[in-house]
């Protein structure tokens, strides 16, 4: 049996008699027993503008607020309908930590968008975080979608699920530039090399997960360079014989590795122009790549262009840097040179992006926004 869920949110009448759609009000307030509803309801209010389908019509606005479904593990295809019969709309939408699905996704006054995707549910909830300064949600459909392709990602801090806002690995953002029939299950970890992730069982469970045709993307080499016996490995040794490992259990399972080579550092030279602190480890996933046939994306390169397209101060947008008061979670302010805020996330995982639509990997390629 395929799982499916449907939801009608907004006051006034229910969904007509017989109808599936289970009916959302502001004050529907998740319970384990229920199965479904707003993780809180404190900021979560609600219209009916009385026009036409009743599905359009009526709707929750949830401020900064998220709506919960229990699910069994598996991936999903979620469709939500966000729109106003009166007045803009603006809504942001992540799931799960913080992988974002719609960026600002705008609707006008009288307008309606219908916006799919394909999520992995992998702790028994599904989980939808809305902002935004006018978000919406009309109604919601949730259909299992066990068919989809999975990309796993495998890597480190600056591909990982970051927590604590701004942060943000470019894994995360990555939802946004797919259609349904792909997701996203990220296991990248902070502060892991391409081998402290094996030691530590972090492979594992990509691979027993793992089916014929989906895709195992790796990034590694931040912290390979570390000297600390747990992380360390020589860029044309036991860093290739590694990143090998992931290679070869991939294609053992039908599956399609990519590797991916570590985004630079912003860090530049009197002349503008960004030092390399990767060295050799880039040039050791390359002789991989090639020895293995293996398609690569050259991070590397794009983030350098990136970086110095955009010149040494307005590049510090992309990172961690913030003024002391600016961010909640960083009162005494931030310098980060190697991490992500979101809008430089968005943009590395665009150069991601870019580097599948060169690689022409079908039908993955096909998937794209």
């Amino acid at each position: 049996m395929t799982t499916t869920y449907r939801f009608d949110f907004g006051i006034g009448e229910p969904p007509a008699t017989g109808s599936d759609y289970i009916h959302i009000l502001p004050d529907t307030a998740y319970r384990d027993e229920r199965g479904y509803g707003f993780e809180s309801c404190e900021r979560v209010t609600s219209r009916n503008r009385g026009e036409g389908d009743r599905l359009r019509s009526a709707f929750c606005i949830p401020l900064d607020s998220a709506f919960i479904v229990k699910l069994p593990n598996g991936l999903y295809t979620v469709t939500v309908t966000i729109g106003d019969a009166i007045t803009p709309t603006v809504t942001s939408l992540k799931y799960g930590v913080g992988r974002m699905v719609l960026n600002k996704a705008v609707t006008s006054a009288g307008q309606y968008a219908v916006h799919s995707f394909t999520v992995k549910v992998t702790d028994g909830k599904l989980r939808l975080a809305f902002t935004g300064i006018a978000p919406r949600i009309n109604a919601l459909d949730i259909v299992e979608a066990k068919q989809a392709t999975t990309i796993f990602l495998a890597g480190d801090s600056t591909v990982t699920d970051q927590s604590v806002f701004p942060y943000a690995g470019w894994g995360q953002m990555l939802p946004l530039y797919f259609k349904t029939e792909v997701a996203i299950d990220n296991h990248a970890k902070s502060g892991r090399s391409s081998k402290s992730f094996i030691a530590e069982g972090r492979l594992q469970p990509i691979l027993d997960d793992m089916k014929s045709g989906d895709h195992l993307w790796i990034q590694f080499g931040h912290n390979d360079e570390k000297q600390d016996e747990e992380r360390a490995t020589d860029p044309f040794g036991s860093y290739k014989e590694k990143l090998a490992i992931y290679v070869e259990e991939a294609r053992a399972r039908g599956a399609i590795p990519v590797l991916i080579t570590p985004m630079h550092r912003r860090k530049f030279d009197p002349q503008g122009r960004i030092i390399d602190t990767h060295g050799d480890y880039l040039l050791g996933m390359k002789e991989l790549a090639s020895e293995l046939d293996v398609p690569l994306i050259d991070l590397a390169a794009k983030s350098k262009l990136l970086y110095e397209e955009l010149g040494d101060e307005p590049s510090k947008a992309l990172f961690m840097w913030a003024y002391p008061g600016e961010f909640i979670h960083f009162p005494d302010g931030a310098q980060d040179d190697t991490h992500f805020q979101e809008l430089g996330a968005i943009r590395v995982a665009g150069l991601v992006v870019e580097g599948l639509r060169e690689l022409g990997l079908a039908p993955l390629n096909l998937y794209l926004r």
